[in-house]
Order: C-alpha cells, then sequence, then structure tokens
C-alpha cells in the first residue's frame, strides 16, 4: 500500500476510534505505530487529530476521573497514577482531580469502607482497622483520610 494511502487510511480508522470514544494522545499513538506509521507520520496525524478535537487530554482526563470514581469507587492517587502512566500532564490531572467534591469523596470511602467492614472476620478491633486500612489505601484514597474515616466508623 502507497504510503499516502497507508496515512489517510490510518488517519480514518483513528478518526472512527475517537468517535466511538475518549482516547488520550498517548494511546493513540501506540496505536497509529502499530498500524505502520513512522514518527512523523504519527505527529501529522496527531495534529490533524487535535486540531479537529477527536483527541483532547483535558477531555479524556475529566471523562477518566469521573468514570473511575462514581463507577470504580477509585480514590485520587489510584486515579492519578493511572492517568500518569498514560501520559497525561501534571497540571491536566489535577484540574481533573479538582471535579470530584470533597464532601462527596469522603462520604464515598465511608460507604466503602462501611459496607467492606460487614464481610471482614478479624479477632480484635486492631486487626480489623488493619484490614479496612489496607483495603482504602488498595483503592487508591489517602492514606490520613482512611485513618480519619475509620476512627470514626469503628
Amino acid at each position: 500500500m502507497p504510503q499516502d494511502q497507508l496515512f489517510d487510511s490510518c488517519l480514518s480508522r483513528a478518526m472512527a476510534l475517537c468517535s466511538g470514544r475518549e482516547y488520550c494522545s498517548g494511546d493513540l499513538i501506540s496505536k497509529l505505530h502499530s498500524w505502520g506509521l513512522n514518527q512523523d507520520e504519527t505527529n501529522n496525524a496527531m495534529e490533524i487529530l487535535i486540531k479537529e478535537k477527536f483527541i483532547d487530554d483535558e477531555r479524556f482526563a475529566a471523562a477518566f476521573v469521573r468514570d473511575k470514581f462514581q463507577i470504580g469507587k477509585w480514590g485520587k492517587a489510584k486515579i492519578s497514577f493511572s492517568l500518569r502512566s498514560k501520559d497525561i500532564p501534571g497540571d491536566v490531572i489535577s484540574r481533573a482531580l479538582s471535579l470530584i467534591d470533597d464532601e462527596i469523596y469522603r462520604e464515598t470511602l465511608k460507604e466503602l469502607l462501611s459496607g467492606h467492614r460487614k464481610h471482614i472476620r478479624s479477632k480484635n478491633q486492631y486487626d480489623l482497622k488493619g484490614k479496612l486500612y489496607r483495603f482504602g489505601i488498595a483503592k487508591g484514597y489517602e492514606s490520613s483520610l482512611v485513618y480519619e474515616i475509620i476512627n470514626e466508623i469503628c
């Protein structure tokens, strides 16, 4: 396939993918490379996709934060780590995380820990708090907040 046809084909495929769901620039760059585009062609395709608003890392980060918090009940630390692994800039991550209301964030953690507490078997209060703490940290919540909420509910 001639190089111009390959570029046009890959660009069309990328536009179709981005029309279906949000992608970050890092994910799409990887896809374009795997489809056979070289670095210059990939950069050209990315310029077009960004200019035409098919890709927007701000929009992706906001949607990612909203979905992972509301659906997955992830904490800010876990969300931030996932976004950093997708090469999203730190300032974009900060703005996206600021969309989470602090009161709802605390309430969500409290509900998670209270619900998990019902399923824990522990020998004593110390063991119970340790298991709840590990659960909260694994969900990506900040350690000080997890500790504070555990002391409220236990």
